[in-house]
């Protein structure tokens, strides 16, 4: 990068050059010859000796001219460094030799040699060439000779063009920067910087055209956006930013690597002081390319919800088929039996049983359920319909009636237990209780949406003020920003959970709306056909799929380590609650209560909370969280195993009654001892087995690794659990001679496949925010689909319509069952 010769005549830039050198006060001992460009000076200056340079060249119209000075000492004296200072018509840039750098616990790294690009000069509107001149002082307050030398180049390649790679090298006391105008049809630009090394870290930034231009360890983050790096980095510039329509992209290395994840040096002990030169280069590569067009933005939008739309399309279609099939039939042929959400089936004689007698689940004779028989007979319900005081409904409710108490203990505790046996409670007060968990859902989700939206709109302004772009974990090779947000496709991906939340809201309601007409016919045998109808369990299902697409899209915002568990809350509700539904549908009068149920969310979420500040590195959390995970799924396996029916003693009997010992002592010796060879309840005690080795293993998983993402580990518990449970579900229901009807049949296979296909995109991991920002980015890749979404953007897609289609599977899964008394249907 040698200078070039100045095309005015010599005597006239000679005459500027001595006259402005002596407008600066040097005199003849200072050598204020002319500078040559691309000419090594070397000298020596003292504390009565200075030397004062001056460079002039030629700028032409329309040309930004930028010139670099490279500066070497050969002095470690920390007292008496060589100062230089460059005096330009609109500015002055200084520094010392040794430069020094310090770093974590006020450790210093000295550099002897230093180059800095100076401030360019302006492009002038004038048709005429213009001269522009650059003084350089070199001075030193030592007391004997500092050697020094100087070089002054004029830079060929300061401009960077669209779409041209640019290779250069810098260092922590040799930065670089370069320009960059927005060509005439481009709104939007990406700088993607790569390096084949990923330390020494460095910084990418982005700065407004202004003097000085901040491009040193301690003032790179004074001005503009930047990113911390360390193979790559990517940063979206909008021309709107920036009114002048151009831009600095400054580079510059840091003297530690601990901010991108690097470990200080082992050789570096307190403040030691060491020269470093050039021991820290780095190789950089930056490639400027056209962002997309606004015609994108409409593109992607359009996809996104004509996608859905189609989910609604589909069940219009599937409603339509079925209102052609079965609810065009107004009347009730004699001996027909109504099915609520099933239409009507007409039969001549009363309808059979699916499952034959001596089935392998062990069905036995008719007579041995005649508990069940005689509770669910007609004579004992009240009139489907019927209209009585919300106070006379509490007192009929069982659980206030001790002889009745006493019966559950008899029913409950039966080898063979039938839907008829659990399902003895007034319709109506259960049908009240489960609409609890859908109206308390909704107040959950409103106190706990609002605060998550004003917290991520704050981060999202932070980001935006100070320009710190590590704060967010994004994947910067596809963010596209719109508005005030900087990665708007994250956020538009999640459009799915709300809008097939909704679906299934409406899918929900009609069922429940075909119910309360099939019970306003008063047909009595509706009341003692198929599983009881309960849907307020689906409606917070599909409440809490539509929250998860929210704050799913708030996480998105600003993903990071802090708020991810935004991300996960209402996972675990979805789980928790597809885990009750599944129970509720063979248990619906012990299924837990929705405090009960949200108070044990609640603790969960706490406890995600604790391991999200806690769950790093202190081993004493993860032991109490082992043992409480542990202890539950005794617990809870304990109670699903009796049935609810098991007491300890001491919520009974007072404690001073030492009966209560030989109960325990009883109870663990029938259960374990008496009949260790077969369980009395052997269905349940396998999935209770296999339950608690996935619980327990997950327990000793994570106390052995302690894995950062607690979170994410929790999840994992609720979803295994869950997938367990569903598959003890339907092998038992096929055990049970129980169909697969086609719609069902239908879902699951969806289930699986979008499931299988969403989990692949969903370990296409683009960021980590369990590693620095720098480290996170080397994982950064581009869109995939539209030029707009990238891989978590179509997980976002698929795991929406998988949720979608698993909560259709819950739905659907026992609609053969409607046509079936209800003490021929097995509880498992």
């Amino acid at each position: 990068m040698a200078g070039r010769a100045a095309p005015a005549p010599a005597a006239l830039l000679c005459a500027l050059l001595w006259a402005a050198a002596a407008a600066a006060g040097a005199g003849p001992g200072d050598n204020p010859a002319p500078g040559a460009f691309g000419h090594v000076y070397r000298g020596a200056v003292n504390i009565s000796a200075e030397r004062v340079y001056a460079f002039a060249y030629r700028s032409e119209p329309g040309q930004v001219d930028a010139v670099r000075v490279y500066v070497n000492s050969s002095s470690e004296n920390l007292r008496y460094p060589v100062l230089f200072v460059v005096r330009q018509q609109k500015g002055v840039l200084s520094w010392q030799v040794p430069l020094i750098f310090r770093g974590l616990y006020q450790r210093t790294y000295n550099y002897q040699e230093v180059s800095r690009t100076l401030c360019p000069s302006e492009p002038t509107p004038e048709t005429r060439p213009s001269d522009q001149i650059i003084f350089v002082d070199v001075t030193s307050m030592a007391p004997f000779n500092i050697a020094y030398e100087l070089l002054v180049t004029r830079l060929e390649n300061f401009q960077l063009e669209t779409n041209r790679a640019f290779n250069f090298t810098a260092s922590p006391s040799q930065p670089q920067y370069f320009l960059y105008k927005f060509p005439q049809d481009v709104d939007s630009v990406i700088i993607n910087v790569v390096s084949d090394a990923a330390y020494p870290c460095s910084v990418v930034s982005v700065q407004d055209i202004v003097c000085p231009v901040y491009d040193l360890d301690h003032n790179v983050e004074f001005n503009g956006v930047y990113q911390s790096m360390t193979k790559q980095a990517a940063i979206t510039v909008q021309r709107k930013d920036f009114p002048g329509e151009q831009f600095f992209v400054v580079f510059v290395i840091k003297p530690e690597d601990y901010a991108c994840g690097g470990s200080v040096p082992s050789s570096i002990h307190g403040n030691v002081n060491r020269t470093w030169n050039l021991q820290r280069t780095k190789n950089l590569q930056v490639t400027i390319v056209p962002s997309i067009k606004k015609s994108v933005y409409v593109q992607a939008m359009f996809f996104s919800f004509l996608s859905f739309f189609s989910f609604y399309l589909g069940s219009v279609v599937v409603a339509f088929v079925h209102y052609i099939s079965t609810d065009m039939k107004l009347t009730v042929p004699p001996g027909s039996v109504s099915i609520a959400g099933s239409g009507m089936m007409t039969s001549s004689h009363p309808i059979s049983a699916s499952t034959p007698e001596g089935s392998s689940y062990g069905a036995i004779d008719e007579s041995s359920s005649s508990g069940g028989h005689q509770l669910s007979s007609p004579e004992r319900r009240p009139p489907a319909g019927s209209d009585t005081d919300s106070s006379v409904e509490e007192e009929s409710d069982f659980d206030t009636m001790p002889e009745i108490e006493s019966d559950k203990n008899i029913i409950r505790t039966k080898v063979f237990l039938y839907l008829s046996d659990l399902s003895r409670k007034d319709r109506r007060i259960v049908s009240k209780k489960y609409k609890i968990y859908f109206w308390n859902i909704i107040t959950i989700a409103v106190f706990y949406a609002l605060p998550v939206i004003q917290l991520v709109i704050t981060y999202q302004t932070v980001v935006n003020v100070t320009g710190n772009q590590d704060i967010c974990y994004y994947n910067f090779l596809c963010a596209h920003p719109l508005g005030v947000l900087s990665a708007f496709n994250n956020i538009l991906s999640n459009v799915g959970h709300m809008m097939l939340g909704f679906l299934f809201l409406l899918i929900v309601l009609r069922r429940d709306i075909l119910h309360r007409r099939a019970m306003e016919m008063k047909d009595i045998y509706t009341l003692d056909y198929g599983i009881p109808k309960h849907f307020g369990l689906f409606y917070a299902m599909g409440i809490a799929l539509m929250m998860e697409g929210v704050l799913s899209a708030c996480y998105h915002v600003c993903p990071n380590y802090s708020n991810f568990q935004f991300d996960t809350s209402f996972m675990y509700m979805i789980a928790g609650l597809c885990m009750l539904k599944l129970y509720q549908t063979r248990h619906p009068d012990i299924n837990a209560s929705a405090y009960s149920a949200y108070a044990s969310f609640a603790v969960v979420i706490s406890l995600a909370v604790l391991g999200v500040v806690f769950g790093k590195n202190d081993m004493w959390f993860w032991v109490i969280f082992s043992m409480i995970h542990v202890l539950a799924s005794l617990a809870l396996s304990t109670q699903i195993y009796y049935m609810g029916r098991f007491k300890i003693g001491f919520l009974s009997f007072p404690l001073t009654d030492m009966g209560i010992f030989r109960r325990a002592v009883m109870v663990l010796y029938t259960d374990c001892i008496q009949q260790c060879s077969r369980p009395m309840y052997m269905d349940r005690m396998v999935l209770l087995i296999v339950g608690n080795l996935v619980n327990w293993s997950f327990a000793i998983f994570g106390l052995l690794y302690r894995p950062r993402d607690f979170a994410s580990y929790i999840l994992g518990i609720f979803i295994c659990n869950l997938l367990l449970y569903l598959a003890f579900y339907i092998i038992m229901k096929l055990r049970s001679s129980e169909k697969l009807l086609p719609i069902p049949m239908f879902c699951i296979v969806a289930t699986a496949v979008v499931w299988a296909a969403a989990l692949y995109f969903f370990f296409q991991t683009l960021s980590s925010w369990e590693e620095t920002p720098a480290e996170s980015r080397e994982k950064n890749r581009p869109c995939i689909l539209l030029g707009f979404f990238d891989d978590h953007d179509v997980w976002h897609f698929l795991s929406a319509a998988a949720l979608f289609f698993s909560f259709l599977v819950l739905l659907t899964l026992d609609d053969d069952l409607d046509t079936v008394r209800r003490d021929k249907i097995p509880v498992f």
